[in-house]
């Protein structure tokens, strides 16, 4: 049945314990979003305090991403993911108790924030590479899609909710406690996770008993040579392997392209074209995070396509057709209809691209890949919303959705072609255990 299918990777424990620390984790962040900001008004920060505060977390991100997937193929995840929730919550715990006394000032948030990025940075690479670990391959994509459906609804909606109730009851320092016992329920059931996950094969498509020499040759490897080495490494291989490039180089442009006019100009085609307001775009943004949790829930529920490469992309660069009409619908059903496709198409494309990181990288490379993937959507983030704003002075907002919309499909189209994907994927069928690629082979 469809529905087991999605629940197979909850007859693992690893994996329980796991995923229930994640679940408790993110809950956290979604409070964090909320408490972070009325803290900040609460010290009678504004705006621009504001802006600090969160852009440090932005920055502590992206500076140590890179970094973070480097030490995911070196340091065994279980004890890095451990390490990094016992440093989120040294650093809330801090805060807490700095405002709780009274003592706490807007340089002590920026600081938080920033080490909470670079928590973040270590966080999910570690993540994706252990998850080939404690799971077989065929329940990859139903673990990954659990994430999916997981992640809107407790760090967009729940997490928020409770602690924008916390705030108006109580205060914003008791709502920093709250995410404080998060972290530190979080950081305790990390650590019921098996050492002797530790020693299991990197994934069951690595081969065999190649897997081992493999995961071997790779951690013996790593021991020797240094952080540029790695870096190039993991680089070198993105740029060798066609499918893998060019998935990227389309999600630099998706990113430029679509991630700015959602973020800095929907507020104004809210204003202007529908009429609303604050609450209105809150919704809309709530309609896409909903979109989001259902299409990753429905490919948890089904098995990996034979063209997944295919399926992946034509969702990806489809789904972004609506919002070429966003700039020109006056009705606000239409453009929740536009974000709901959306949200929910592109979960489609992100469940099964985290599943092909995990089934085709090598496990000595899964790091650093998933890092450079994380590196190059949110180094173009900032620069998509600072450009949306000075654009929407030269160009009309509905010319800009339409360009997003527009673009982005074309551009998945020539990404499938220019990789070849469609004989990729018929060349490395997933719906039976094959061999992960070897870095050699990847050019081929």
């Amino acid at each position: 049945m469809p529905t087991l299918q999605a629940l197979r990777p909850f007859a693992h424990r690893e994996y329980r314990v796991l995923i229930a620390a994640l679940a408790i984790s993110i809950f956290g962040s979604g409070m964090w979003a909320v408490a972070m900001v009325y803290q900040v008004i609460h010290l009678g920060g504004g705006p621009l305090e504001l802006s600090l505060v969160a852009t440090a977390g932005s920055i502590g991100l992206v500076a140590f991403v890179l970094a973070g997937g480097i030490a995911a193929d070196r340091v065994p995840q279980r004890l890095l993911i451990i390490a990094v929730e016992g440093a989120n919550l040294a650093v809330i715990a801090a805060i807490s108790g700095l405002a709780m006394a009274g003592w706490l000032q807007l340089w002590h948030l920026a600081v938080g924030s920033f080490v909470l990025g670079v928590g973040a940075a270590f966080f999910f690479p570690a993540y994706s590479a252990i998850l080939p670990r404690i799971l077989p391959p065929e329940d990859l994509l139903a673990a990954n899609g659990m994430e999916g459906t997981m992640r809107p609804i407790l760090q967009q909606a729940a997490g928020p909710a409770v602690a924008g109730v916390v705030v108006a009851a109580l205060s914003p320092s008791h709502a920093v406690t709250g995410v404080a016992t998060c972290h530190l329920l979080a950081f305790i059931v990390l650590n019921f996770l098996g050492r002797h996950a530790l020693d299991a094969p990197h994934n069951g498509a690595d081969g065999g008993a190649h897997a081992g020499s493999d995961a071997d040759a790779g951690a013996t490897s790593h021991a020797k040579t240094s952080f540029f080495h790695d870096l190039r490494e993991g680089i070198s291989y993105t740029i060798r392997t066609p499918w893998l490039l060019w998935t990227l180089l389309w999600a630099c442009v998706s990113v430029l392209f679509l991630i700015g006019p959602i973020e800095v100009l929907m507020p104004f085609v809210v204003r202007d074209q529908l009429g609303g307001d604050s609450r209105m775009f809150g919704f809309l943004l709530a309609v896409m995070g909903v979109g989001g949790a259902v299409g990753s829930l429905v490919t948890a529920s089904l098995k990996l396509p034979r063209r997944y490469l295919t399926v992946m992309m034509v969702s990806w660069g489809a789904g972004s057709l609506p919002l070429a009409a966003v700039g020109i619908l006056d009705s606000f059903w239409t453009v929740a209809a536009a974000m709901f496709v959306w949200g929910a198409t592109g979960s489609v494309g992100m469940v099964i691209w985290g599943t092909l990181l995990q089934r085709r990288v090598p496990s000595h490379l899964l790091g650093r890949v998933s890092s450079l993937d994380f590196f190059v959507s949110l180094a173009l983030m900032p620069i998509s919303m600072a450009l949306a704003g000075p654009a929407a002075e030269v160009f009309p907002i509905w010319a800009i959705f339409l360009a997003a919309g527009v673009v982005c499909p074309v551009l998945a189209v020539i990404a499938m072609i220019a990789a070849r994907m469609p004989a990729d994927e018929l060349a490395h069928p997933l719906d039976r255990q094959v061999a992960v690629e070897r870095t050699t082979a990847a050019g081929d």
